[in-house]
This record gives C-alpha cells, sequence and structure tokens, in this order.
C-alpha cells in the first residue's frame, strides 16, 4: 500500500506521531551556499535510532536536487563508499523500483541494501520513500552484512521567498554498527559529507547532467500524491535562513545549555527547532548518505563495531 507508505512519511517529516518522543540537537552548520541541520532520538520500541534533518541549498531548483539524488550513476562517482549499485526490477503499473547497492566500510565488512523506493510529486513538493526488501536476483551472500531494517524518505521544496531548495528527511536503519560509534560518527563526520555532496551537486548542475529519460525507473514513473493527503500536509518547520532564523538558533542555543545541565527530566522537555529538520542525505535508495558519514569517520577511529543480528524481511512499499 504505497500511498499509506506517503501517509507515514509524511506524518513523520510533520512530526505527527500521536507518541511524544524526546529528541536531541546534533548539529547545526551553514555557509554561504548550504545549511545542514539534524536531530535525533532513540525510539520508546527499541527500534534503531531515528533522525531527523534538513539541508537547504542555495541557488537551485527542487526539480534539479530532484534528479541529482536520483541519480545512481553519478553517485558512484563522487560518492566512494558505494562500492556497486545496479537496478533489480520496476512496476510500471505502480512505479515501484528496487535495486541493490553495496557499500564499503573501514575496518568492517561491507553492507549490502537490497530496498524498494517510490516517488511522488504534488503542488509543490516532491516526496520519495524507501524500506528493505527481499528479492530472487539476491540471495544473501555471507561475504557482505545484509542490512535488516530501513526506512528512509525525503521531501524535496522550494524555500518560500528565496533563490533556493530544502530537503527534509526521516532516517532509521540498522546497519549493525555500535550504537554509540554510529552516534559519534555522524556528529563528527556528516557536515564533512554535506559540503561533499555540495560540491558534486554544483558540478552536476555546472555539466548540466540530466537521468537517461529513456531507462524506466521510479523517476521517470513519478506518481501524483493523492488528493486527500496533499491537502493535509502543512508546513509545521521554519527554513533556515527567513525572518525567524535568529529565534531558531537561540532555541538550539538554550537546548545546549539545557543539555549541560543533569537533570535528565529537563532535558526531555527542551524542544529543539532544527530550521525545518531533515537529510540524513539518503536520496531515498542508494544514497545512505548517513553511512557514508560513518565511514568517513570510521576511518579514523579505528574501533570495530558490533555484529548484525541477520533478520529477514519480505517487505513491499
Amino acid at each position: 500500500h504505497s500511498d499509506d507508505d506517503l501517509k507515514w512519511l509524511i506524518q513523520n517529516l510533520e512530526e505527527r506521531n500521536e507518541a511524544a518522543e524526546m529528541w536531541e540537537h546534533v548539529i547545526h552548520k551553514t555557509n554561504n551556499r548550504i545549511s545542514y541541520s539534524a536531530k535525533r532520538c532513540k525510539p520508546t520500541d527499541g527500534g534503531p535510532m531515528k533522525y531527523l534533518s534538513v539541508t537547504v541549498f542555495e541557488d537551485c531548483s527542487a526539480e534539479v536536487l530532484k534528479d541529482f539524488y536520483m541519480d545512481n550513476d553519478y553517485r558512484k562517482q563522487w560518492d566512494k563508499t558505494v562500492v556497486d549499485h545496479h537496478q533489480l526490477q520496476v512496476d510500471s503499473h505502480t512505479g515501484i523500483e528496487i535495486g541493490r547497492t553495496l557499500k564499503k566500510f573501514p575496518l568492517l565488512t561491507s553492507r549490502e541494501y537490497v530496498l524498494a523506493w517510490k516517488l511522488w510529486h504534488g503542488n509543490d513538493n516532491f516526496y520519495c520513500f524507501t524500506k528493505e526488501c527481499d528479492h530472487d536476483m539476491v540471495p544473501r551472500q555471507r561475504k557482505y552484512v545484509r542490512v535488516s531494517h530501513f526506512r528512509s524518505g525525503w521531501r524535496i521544496r522550494r524555500v518560500p521567498g528565496r533563490n533556493a531548495c530544502e530537503i527534509k528527511m526521516f532516517h532509521q536503519e540498522n546497519a549493525g554498527l555500535n550504537v554509540e560509534m554510529a552516534k559519534l560518527a555522524f556528529s563528527k563526520g556528516i557536515w564533512s559529507y554535506v559540503c561533499k555532496m555540495d560540491n558534486a551537486f554544483r558540478n552536476y548542475v555546472a555539466i548540466s547532467h540530466t537521468p537517461q529519460g529513456s531507462v524506466l525507473s521510479a523517476l521517470t514513473l513519478i506518481a501524483k500524491v493523492p488528493s486527500e493527503l496533499e491537502s493535509q500536509t502543512v508546513d509545521v518547520t521554519v527554513s533556515m535562513g527567513t525572518n525567524r532564523g535568529e529565534e531558531i538558533l537561540t532555541q538550539v542555543a538554550k537546548q545546549k545549555k539545557l543539555s549541560r545541565k543533569p537533570s535528565k527530566k529537563l532535558i526531555a522537555k527542551g524542544l529543539v527547532l532544527v530550521g525545518g529538520a531533515a537529510i540524513c542525505l539518503s536520496r531515498g535508495h542508494s544514497a545512505l548518505g548517513a553511512k557514508a558519514a560513518l565511514a568517513y569517520l570510521l576511518t579514523k577511529l579505528n574501533k570495530r563495531a558490533t555484529p548484525l543480528k541477520q533478520t529477514t524481511h519480505n517487505t513491499s512499499i
């Protein structure tokens, strides 16, 4: 039920879930071309860490940003953690694409992602939702660690009143990494990865790189957001750089001050507004930017992680 998945994604992006969760501010960085903010929380159900983040690109269009994120061939050129990516199947009726991505990690066994994803376009938004699946063409192999849980999705839209676009992302996955090490790697490595991605995006625009329209994919089969979901989408975030930017940074500063106090109760009550939140830099299928950030820092940490519990999931969007 792909429309149900889109509804679930929108609810998470707009933080409309019923259960109150304790979100922790992770990072806020900016330069004259790009800004990035992220927060995370540990789910009450014991699942993998959740990330909610926002990246704002100056001087770009939503259409080009969407094409950049979905271009697997170009991704392999600039993202050196991607060892291989290939398409497995495309359903022309549902618009669902399935692919397999292999990513390398320093000191660790390569991680294998078998994912299914779908795109939608609304009046002013593009959406992509991705989750793990199994496929007959890719049996499990001992030489790779199959990622057992993956829920990731983003929304791309223009920032009102500016020549800029934001991509907001919800991201959750279990790649079999030690939780504390993964948190440290993300915090320390993600901004370098964001800047590298921005350079790749500017080069993408400069060479007028466009995806191959003749190749059937989720991008060419992009669906329309159902009217009932489009009417429910409400902007509950504030993009960085608007007239409320100072207010957001002030609230972030207050949260940092609270976090230095010993009371966990105080920390739990702190609300962090991170400029609209979003993007762990996964473009929905093989980007997996959070893991690229981990790979970047793992090179320096020189520590080993815990093994992944192998669990099979048969899932379709």
